[in-house]
Protein backbone atom coordinates (compact mmCIF):
# COMPACT_ATOMS: atom_id res chain seq x y z
CA UNK A 1 0.00 0.00 0.00
CA UNK A 2 1.34 3.40 -0.97
CA UNK A 3 1.36 6.29 1.49
CA UNK A 4 -0.92 9.21 0.82
CA UNK A 5 -1.49 12.71 2.18
CA UNK A 6 -4.82 14.07 3.30
CA UNK A 7 -5.30 17.83 2.89
CA UNK A 8 -7.68 19.35 5.38
CA UNK A 9 -10.32 21.62 3.85
CA UNK A 10 -10.22 25.40 4.25
CA UNK A 11 -13.01 26.09 6.74
CA UNK A 12 -13.72 29.65 5.63
CA UNK A 13 -14.14 28.64 1.98
CA UNK A 14 -16.28 25.70 2.98
CA UNK A 15 -18.52 27.93 5.03
CA UNK A 16 -18.81 30.44 2.18
CA UNK A 17 -19.75 27.72 -0.27
CA UNK A 18 -22.28 26.25 2.10
CA UNK A 19 -23.88 29.58 2.89
CA UNK A 20 -24.23 30.32 -0.85
CA UNK A 21 -24.53 34.10 -0.46
CA UNK A 22 -22.45 34.84 -3.59
CA UNK A 23 -20.90 32.36 -5.89
CA UNK A 24 -17.19 32.10 -5.53
CA UNK A 25 -16.49 33.21 -9.14
CA UNK A 26 -18.67 36.30 -8.77
CA UNK A 27 -16.84 37.29 -5.61
CA UNK A 28 -13.46 36.92 -7.33
CA UNK A 29 -14.67 39.02 -10.28
CA UNK A 30 -15.85 41.74 -7.92
CA UNK A 31 -12.48 41.66 -6.15
CA UNK A 32 -10.70 42.02 -9.49
CA UNK A 33 -12.82 45.03 -10.48
CA UNK A 34 -12.16 46.63 -7.12
CA UNK A 35 -8.41 46.09 -7.50
CA UNK A 36 -8.50 47.67 -11.02
CA UNK A 37 -10.28 50.74 -9.68
CA UNK A 38 -7.77 51.15 -6.87
CA UNK A 39 -4.74 50.78 -9.13
CA UNK A 40 -5.98 52.89 -12.06
CA UNK A 41 -3.32 55.39 -13.21
CA UNK A 42 -4.10 59.03 -12.51
CA UNK A 43 -4.29 61.86 -15.03
CA UNK A 44 -1.10 62.98 -16.73
CA UNK A 45 -0.13 66.57 -16.10
CA UNK A 46 2.53 67.84 -18.46
CA UNK A 47 3.73 71.36 -18.81
CA UNK A 48 2.99 72.55 -22.37
CA UNK A 49 6.12 73.05 -24.42
CA UNK A 50 6.96 73.77 -27.99
CA UNK A 51 8.04 70.70 -29.96
CA UNK A 52 9.90 70.41 -33.25
CA UNK A 53 12.76 72.75 -32.49
CA UNK A 54 13.09 75.90 -34.58
CA UNK A 55 11.21 74.56 -37.62
CA UNK A 56 7.74 75.66 -38.49
CA UNK A 57 4.94 73.10 -38.83
CA UNK A 58 4.88 73.46 -42.63
CA UNK A 59 8.62 72.90 -42.87
CA UNK A 60 8.41 69.85 -40.58
CA UNK A 61 5.66 68.38 -42.77
CA UNK A 62 7.71 69.05 -45.88
CA UNK A 63 10.70 67.29 -44.30
CA UNK A 64 8.50 64.31 -43.45
CA UNK A 65 7.25 64.17 -47.04
CA UNK A 66 10.82 64.25 -48.37
CA UNK A 67 11.88 61.47 -45.98
CA UNK A 68 8.91 59.36 -47.12
CA UNK A 69 9.83 59.81 -50.79
CA UNK A 70 13.48 59.03 -50.06
CA UNK A 71 12.53 55.88 -48.15
CA UNK A 72 10.62 54.66 -51.22
CA UNK A 73 13.69 55.21 -53.39
CA UNK A 74 15.89 53.52 -50.78
CA UNK A 75 13.62 50.48 -50.75
CA UNK A 76 13.68 50.38 -54.55
CA UNK A 77 17.48 50.67 -54.50
CA UNK A 78 17.72 47.83 -51.95
CA UNK A 79 15.51 45.62 -54.14
CA UNK A 80 17.67 46.38 -57.18
CA UNK A 81 20.84 45.58 -55.24
CA UNK A 82 19.31 42.30 -54.08
CA UNK A 83 18.36 41.37 -57.65
CA UNK A 84 21.86 42.26 -58.90
CA UNK A 85 23.48 40.17 -56.18
CA UNK A 86 21.17 37.26 -56.97
CA UNK A 87 21.96 37.49 -60.70
CA UNK A 88 25.69 37.67 -59.97
CA UNK A 89 25.46 34.57 -57.78
CA UNK A 90 23.51 32.71 -60.48
CA UNK A 91 26.02 33.80 -63.14
CA UNK A 92 28.92 32.64 -60.96
CA UNK A 93 27.22 29.28 -60.50
CA UNK A 94 26.67 28.94 -64.25
CA UNK A 95 30.30 29.84 -64.98
CA UNK A 96 31.44 27.30 -62.41
CA UNK A 97 29.32 24.58 -64.04
CA UNK A 98 30.62 25.55 -67.49
CA UNK A 99 34.21 25.32 -66.26
CA UNK A 100 33.56 21.85 -64.85
CA UNK A 101 31.99 20.71 -68.13
CA UNK A 102 34.89 22.23 -70.09
CA UNK A 103 37.37 20.30 -67.96
CA UNK A 104 35.42 17.09 -68.52
CA UNK A 105 35.38 17.70 -72.28
CA UNK A 106 39.14 18.39 -72.31
CA UNK A 107 39.85 15.20 -70.36
CA UNK A 108 37.67 13.23 -72.78
CA UNK A 109 39.47 14.79 -75.75
CA UNK A 110 42.87 13.88 -74.27
CA UNK A 111 41.65 10.33 -73.66
CA UNK A 112 40.41 10.04 -77.25
CA UNK A 113 43.75 11.31 -78.57
CA UNK A 114 45.61 8.78 -76.45
CA UNK A 115 43.39 5.95 -77.68
CA UNK A 116 43.89 7.07 -81.29
CA UNK A 117 47.65 7.17 -80.78
CA UNK A 118 47.57 3.67 -79.29
CA UNK A 119 45.53 2.41 -82.26
CA UNK A 120 47.99 3.96 -84.73
CA UNK A 121 50.95 2.52 -82.87
CA UNK A 122 49.34 -0.93 -82.87
CA UNK A 123 48.51 -0.64 -86.56
CA UNK A 124 52.05 0.48 -87.47
CA UNK A 125 53.54 -2.26 -85.33
CA UNK A 126 51.28 -4.88 -86.89
CA UNK A 127 52.04 -3.54 -90.36
CA UNK A 128 55.77 -3.62 -89.60
CA UNK A 129 55.56 -7.26 -88.43
CA UNK A 130 53.54 -8.34 -91.47
CA UNK A 131 55.94 -6.59 -93.82
CA UNK A 132 58.91 -8.23 -92.14
CA UNK A 133 57.19 -11.60 -92.29
CA UNK A 134 56.57 -11.20 -95.99
CA UNK A 135 60.12 -10.07 -96.64
CA UNK A 136 61.47 -13.01 -94.64
CA UNK A 137 59.44 -15.42 -96.79
CA UNK A 138 60.75 -13.82 -99.91
CA UNK A 139 64.31 -13.96 -98.60
CA UNK A 140 64.08 -17.68 -97.88
CA UNK A 141 64.10 -18.32 -101.53
CA UNK A 142 60.58 -19.17 -102.40
CA UNK A 143 60.08 -19.47 -106.07
CA UNK A 144 57.97 -17.07 -107.97
CA UNK A 145 55.25 -19.57 -108.50
CA UNK A 146 55.17 -20.50 -104.82
CA UNK A 147 55.03 -16.88 -103.77
CA UNK A 148 52.21 -16.24 -106.20
CA UNK A 149 50.33 -19.22 -104.89
CA UNK A 150 50.81 -18.02 -101.33
CA UNK A 151 49.69 -14.52 -102.24
CA UNK A 152 46.60 -15.79 -104.07
CA UNK A 153 45.93 -18.63 -101.65
CA UNK A 154 44.52 -16.46 -98.89
CA UNK A 155 44.95 -12.97 -97.64
CA UNK A 156 46.08 -12.79 -94.08
CA UNK A 157 43.90 -10.83 -91.75
CA UNK A 158 45.11 -7.67 -90.09
CA UNK A 159 43.98 -5.87 -86.97
CA UNK A 160 41.85 -3.62 -89.16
Amino acid sequence: VRPYVVITPNKTRRNQLQQGKLSFAEKELNDLEQWKKEHRPGPVNLVPQRLGGKESEAQARQNQQMMLMQSKYQQKHKREEYVKAKRAAEEAEILKKKAIQREKAERLEVKKRQQEMQRREMFLEDQYHKTNELLNRLDLGFTKSDSCQIANHGQESTAW
